[in-house]
Order: C-alpha cells, then sequence, then structure tokens
C-alpha cells in the first residue's frame, strides 16, 4: 500500500534559466531542420556562458539550415530577453560545429529492404499520470510550472517589466488521503533589474501571481515562504551560471514524481527513443488513466539501438489499478505501434513542434491544433478499452 499522507516537493525553472537557454536554441535548430525536411537527423547540442555560446552535434539535412544557426541562436535570446550586459543577443559569440551524422548510428536506423526504422539508440523511457490534476500531471511540478509561466507572460508584456528571464520556483506540498491539500513551503528566486530591490519588495510583486495560480485554500496560514532567500539576484541567465542542453531532464519530465530513464530530449529527432518513446510512455500512461483503468500509473518501454520493437513494457498503477496490469501491457502493444515509425506517425511529430517545449514542460499542456503536443491527447481511451 503506497503512502497517502507526506510532503512532496518539485521544482522548475524559467525560460531564461542557463540550461533552458541552451534547450530552446536546440529544440530551435531542430525545427529549422524539420521545417525544411520532416526526415531530417538532429542531435544538436548548445553550451552557453558569458557572452558566449556554442552549438554542436550529429544532423543530416538540409546545408541552408547550417548556415542560418548563428541567426537562429539570436533570436532565440532575443526572445527570451536577454539584453544585458555579460550576455547579451546582439554581442554574444556564436560558434557551431555541427557535423555529419555518424555512418555507423545512420545504418542502424535507417529503413531498408525489409528492416524497419531501427531505435536511434538503446534506453529505457518513462510515462506517468495521475488523476491529481484535470491534465493528469503530478501536482507540485504542475504548478511550479505554472508560477513561472505566468511571471514570464506579464514580464514580457510589460506589465512586470522589472523582472528579468532567469527565475526558479519550488513547491512542497502535503498531501493528506493521497491527495494534495496544501503548500507548506513556496521558494521562488526571480532575477531583477532594479538593484535596489529586497526580497521583501520582489515577494510582494510576485505574491499576487502565486496565489492566482495555485488553487484556492492550498496557501495557508502555515505557509512558509522563500522569495530571492540570497538576496540580491541582479545577475542571471549564462552570465550568472553556464548552461547546458538537457541538464533540466526531471523539470521537463514529472518533477521527481516518477522514474526517469536517463536520456534528454532537447536537440533530438524524433528517430531519438529517448524523446519520441518517452512522448509516447505519457501518452500511453495518460490514456489509460483517461480510459478509468487506474488512477495512477507509470509505463515503462525498453529499447536496443538499430532495434524496431520495444524489448519490454511494463505497466504498474501503484495499488488503484481496475484492471490487471499484465492485460493493460497486451492493451498497450495491441492499441499502438511502438516502432519508432510507429510512434512518430501515431503522433505525427516530424513536424516542427519541439521549440515550445523547451521550457514550462514537456507534459501537462494542452494539444495543439498544428500537433503540437500531440502526446497529451486522449484519444487511445476507446482503443485501449477494446483491447481489454
Amino acid at each position: 500500500m503506497s503512502r497517502q499522507n507526506y510532503l512532496f516537493t518539485s521544482e522548475s525553472v524559467s525560460e531564461g534559466h542557463p540550461d533552458k537557454v541552451c534547450d530552446r536554441i536546440s529544440d530551435s535548430i531542430l525545427d529549422a531542420f524539420l521545417s525544411e525536411d520532416p526526415f531530417s537527423r538532429v542531435a544538436c547540442e548548445t553550451f552557453a556562458t558569458t557572452d558566449r555560446v556554442v552549438i554542436g552535434g550529429e544532423v543530416r539535412g538540409p546545408a541552408s539550415v547550417i548556415s542560418r544557426v548563428e541567426e537562429i541562436a539570436r533570436e532565440c535570446v532575443r526572445d527570451i530577453g536577454y539584453e544585458q550586459e555579460g550576455f547579451h543577443w546582439a554581442n554574444m559569440k556564436v560558434d557551431s560545429y555541427l557535423h555529419a551524422q555518424s555512418a555507423d548510428i545512420a545504418q542502424g536506423v535507417d529503413a531498408s529492404d525489409n528492416k524497419d526504422e531501427g531505435a536511434g539508440d538503446q534506453g529505457i523511457m518513462f510515462g506517468y499520470a495521475v488523476r491529481e490534476t484535470p491534465e493528469l500531471m503530478p501536482a507540485p511540478i504542475h504548478y511550479a510550472h505554472a508560477i513561472l509561466k505566468r511571471l514570464a507572460e506579464h514580464r514580457k508584456s510589460g506589465a512586470e517589466s522589472w523582472m528579468g528571464p532567469d527565475a526558479k520556483s519550488q513547491l512542497s506540498l502535503r498531501y493528506a488521503d493521497g491527495k494534495p491539500v496544501e503548500v507548506t513551503q513556496i521558494v521562488l528566486s526571480t532575477q531583477h533589474l532594479d538593484e535596489t530591490l529586497t526580497s521583501d519588495d520582489v515577494r510582494a510583486r510576485v505574491e499576487p501571481h502565486i496565489r492566482a495560480v495555485l488553487p484556492e485554500g492550498w496557501i495557508t496560514a502555515g505557509t512558509d515562504w522563500h522569495v530571492n532567500p540570497t538576496g540580491k539576484f541582479v545577475i542571471g541567465g549564462p552570465d550568472g551560471d553556464a548552461g547546458l542542453t538537457g541538464r533540466k531532464i526531471i523539470v521537463d519530465t514529472y518533477g521527481g514524481a516518477a522514474p526517469h530513464g536517463g536520456g534528454a530530449f532537447s536537440g533530438k529527432d524524433p528517430t531519438k527513443v529517448d524523446r519520441s518513446a518517452a512522448y509516447a510512455a505519457r501518452y500511453l500512461a495518460k490514456n489509460i488513466v483517461a480510459a478509468g483503468m487506474a488512477d495512477r500509473c507509470t509505463l515503462q518501454l525498453a529499447y536496443a539501438i538499430g532495434v524496431a520493437r520495444p524489448l519490454s513494457i511494463y505497466v504498474d498503477t501503484h495499488g488503484t489499478g481496475q484492471v490487471d496490469e499484465d492485460a493493460i501491457e497486451r492493451a498497450v502493444a495491441e492499441a499502438m505501434n511502438l516502432t519508432p515509425r510507429g510512434i512518430r506517425e501515431h503522433l505525427g511529430l516530424n513536424r516542427p513542434i519541439f521549440q515550445r517545449t523547451s521550457a514550462y514542460g514537456h507534459f501537462g499542456r494542452a494539444p495543439e491544433a498544428d500537433g503540437g503536443f500531440s502526446w497529451e491527447r486522449t484519444d487511445l481511451v476507446d482503443t485501449l478499452k477494446a483491447a481489454i
């Protein structure tokens, strides 16, 4: 029996966090390739520090995109909002070291003769869903994202122009009878452009936004607030701390409420199962919960490089299942083609839809008309029920 009464904490970081700047650039370059050739192969990594961005990795796609890499990077940083001494979109140095994809990797991934397209790497991927929020996401990470997303929207609109792009949030929730009922700790650090602001000044300005996001009654007289607890936070972004693509994988997924296989997402095309199979696993777990088969579900997929079909499918409903887990595993295998090609086609992943995933989580977002966040649909419910 799982614990019913406990505290759980998750954190999020804003689009201006150094690592998220790098995720944004890597995913924007991926989108540029997919816009010109939907079957481009991309594994793009970005490093950022004071006044410098370095881009490297392996690609196979239109050469015209290579010539635009610096322009893409500058546009990302400009849109995020960095125009500060030490990191400015117009003045930073951009170095690109993208090169051709390894022929050894390509031969394992490419389809040929009667061989289907293989997985781009070995690995294990997890999906998770839980009936804690309407989006079937764990509440701590969902609301930690929502706070930062709201602050960024108000910063960019000019309503809160005193804020800089860099920020972090963290929520500790108290669970009673297995449900989140109270925020015990709120941590928020946000970059500010006015050096005279104190921590109390910053709290007074951000508290209304935090209260607007959290469910009514969750903030109580006992809630502890830690807003800019170190004091002044003027130097932010890659000028304050170096950034790297793929270094916020728990922020990207479930905030620690579920396992993670270890693979990062940003900058990788959908032949890379680190990304596409993790999206498929979330899609399946969410549909299992939405179908009423369980209130909580963890789903694992495993792959080998060059092999099309998953080596294993594992489902754990954590004692909340209305259907036997082995029956759900069989239904999952029947309901969706889980080869890399099958995932790409089912979820429509060969499209330039990835830049928008680079901040505020890859999961728990609303499906979009152009195919963005397609893995958040619940259109497999009837198929799974029929398979059961």
